[in-house]
């Protein structure tokens, strides 16, 4: 079963013929104004336009709530950075006179995506979703959508990815669109896209590389700039290409060698070159990572100290966990509808309704079939997701498959070792969601509650949850702490439970339930209370 996606999309002439009845129905309603006539069919131009924003995902209509949003946000200033360098459809600076000038090109890459998909592995309508994500992604990275063509067969070609027949259509598709780009949906080996390459004449790459694109966009910070080069390095060391005789480092001779009888012989070629040069950035890269380690360390053993329990905000890209991270502590952290808008962590403090203190940490969001590159790069980063108290599972309820959403991100989690840690399921965007899938998800995931980050529906709620799922102060002790060592009994007030309090001559009097650890250092004074 083959399917092809492109601009003759009802969906799309369904919207620009409702954008131009709209306009006619405004104009028919002004003082004095002609009634309208019949509208016409949609121009070309209107027909691209209503194309480029279904592709996109971006509608004119969600801007309105696009921006309510970003008023429970913070003020974002990252926000305005990133898109300051952003490319924009219908911006471009081609010539078409190029005689005195030197030709430069500066647009949208125009792609056309390609997927395979096997009746054993998935459904046609979960091949559909991949499809339309990686469009998402596509676009997040920088690029214009053009169509799509989705194969069924029961795998792909060891030579091309795509059977002949489709691949020689796509090529076709590619001529007649324009695109400059194909993106195919699943990893592809060096083979695969040189074969592909060869029948398509324009680039190719996957999604791998797609989305190893976005987080070199996307790193900011220095231990997340040397975890995206780690796993693009990793990715690119078995895909180096040579490029002829030209190009090899051959040693012969006296002049070339430096040395006569004996030295003559096949040196070190240009591509074992390249590949000894990425591995030995690549060690270099993993020593830096390392020791950023040490201080993200130190400072979660500081919070282990103070007995600070600890909740990490994890789950899909684009799920809305950074929006969540807000409306709990008011970070302010960017926000962006767009996928792996996070990349680097972030910690923030909040407040039980007791004043009891935790962490909450942001994390970065996953995604099917996520590059094994990039787990690896970022096992040091997602050990905070390992070793919280708490994971709180943020997972899109106005998505098309919210299932599988939770299965991707479990997966992760197991990988990390995090599958044991406990799970509270926060299923977000409940006010742009169906209500039947709700219920589903609700039913199905026993414990969780809706909210929506957007209007603070099920917020307070669910700090109650998170509040209640928190390891509470186990060791309850009956103490009388020496007024020198007021540290402790501030310690008592922040991490554990003062049950009774009372100022004696002898120090601070309390009956306590804490942590072992605070117990610990409390275990001295009990004898005080005798």
């Amino acid at each position: 079963m083959n399917k092809r996606y492109s601009r003759a999309s009802a969906e799309a002439q369904q919207a620009a013929e409702e954008q131009r009845s709209s306009d006619a129905r405004s104009a028919a309603q002004e003082p004095g104004a002609v009634p309208a006539a019949e509208p016409e069919r949609v121009s070309d131009a209107e027909f691209d336009r209503a194309l480029a924003r279904i592709l996109s995902g971006h509608v004119e209509a969600d801007a309105p709530a696009t921006q309510e949003r970003s008023a429970f946000d913070g003020d974002q200033l990252d926000l305005a950075d990133r898109r300051a360098l952003r490319r924009a459809a219908g911006l471009s600076t081609e010539l078409t006179d190029v005689t005195e000038v030197e030709y430069r090109q500066l647009r949208l890459e125009r792609v056309v995506l390609a997927g395979v998909w096997s009746s054993a592995d998935s459904t046609h309508a979960e091949a559909e979703v991949s499809l339309q994500e990686l469009s998402a992604l596509a676009a997040t990275a920088g690029s214009d959508v053009l169509a799509g063509v989705l194969q069924r067969r029961a795998t792909p070609d060891p030579a091309t990815y795509l059977g002949a027949g489709k691949a020689a259509a796509l090529a076709d598709l590619v001529a007649e669109e324009g695109a400059d780009t194909v993106i195919c949906d699943g990893e592809l080996s060096a083979s695969q896209r040189r074969g592909l390459e060869d029948i398509v004449k324009v680039k190719v790459v996957d999604r791998t590389a797609v989305i190893l694109d976005i987080f070199a966009q996307h790193a900011k910070s220095r231990e997340g700039k040397a975890q995206v080069e780690l796993a693009q390095l990793e990715y690119l060391l078995p895909r180096l290409r040579g490029w002829g005789e030209s190009m090899s480092r051959q040693a012969g001779g006296r002049v070339a060698a430096g040395a006569g009888i004996g030295s003559r012989g096949p040196g070190e070629t240009k591509i074992e070159l390249d590949r000894r040069r990425i591995r030995t950035r690549m060690a270099k890269l993993r020593r830096e990572i390392t020791g950023m380690k040490t201080a993200r360390d130190e400072k979660r053993s500081v919070r282990l100290t103070r007995s600070i329990p600890s909740v990490a905000i994890t789950g899909y890209t684009n799920a809305g966990k950074s929006s969540l991270l807000n409306r709990l502590t008011g970070a302010g952290v960017l926000v962006e509808d767009a996928l792996f808008a996070t990349l680097d962590p972030t910690v923030r403090k909040a407040l039980t309704p007791e004043n009891r203190p935790y962490t909450l940490t942001d994390t970065v969001g996953f995604v099917r079939s996520l590059p094994h590159q990039l787990v690896e790069a970022f096992r040091s980063t997602l050990e905070e997701v390992a070793e919280a108290d708490l994971v709180l599972h943020v997972v899109d309820g106005s998505h098309p498959d919210p299932e599988g959403q939770l299965a991707a991100v479990r997966a992760v989690l197991a990988d990390v070792d995090a599958q044991d840690v406990p799970e509270l399921v926060a299923i977000n965007k409940a006010d742009a969601a169906d209500p039947e899938v709700l219920q589903r998800l609700l039913r199905r995931e026993r414990g969780s509650i809706a909210v929506s980050a957007r209007t603070g529906q099920g917020v307070e709620e669910l700090r109650a949850l998170v509040a209640g799922r928190l390891p509470v102060p186990d060791v309850e002790l009956d103490v009388c702490v020496p007024y020198e060592r007021g540290d402790l009994v501030h310690r008592a007030h922040t991490t554990g439970q003062v049950l009774t309090e009372e100022h004696t001559d002898a120090g601070t009097r309390m009956r306590v339930r804490v942590r072992p650890r605070l117990a610990a250092d409390l275990d001295p004074f009990r004898a005080a209370t005798a």
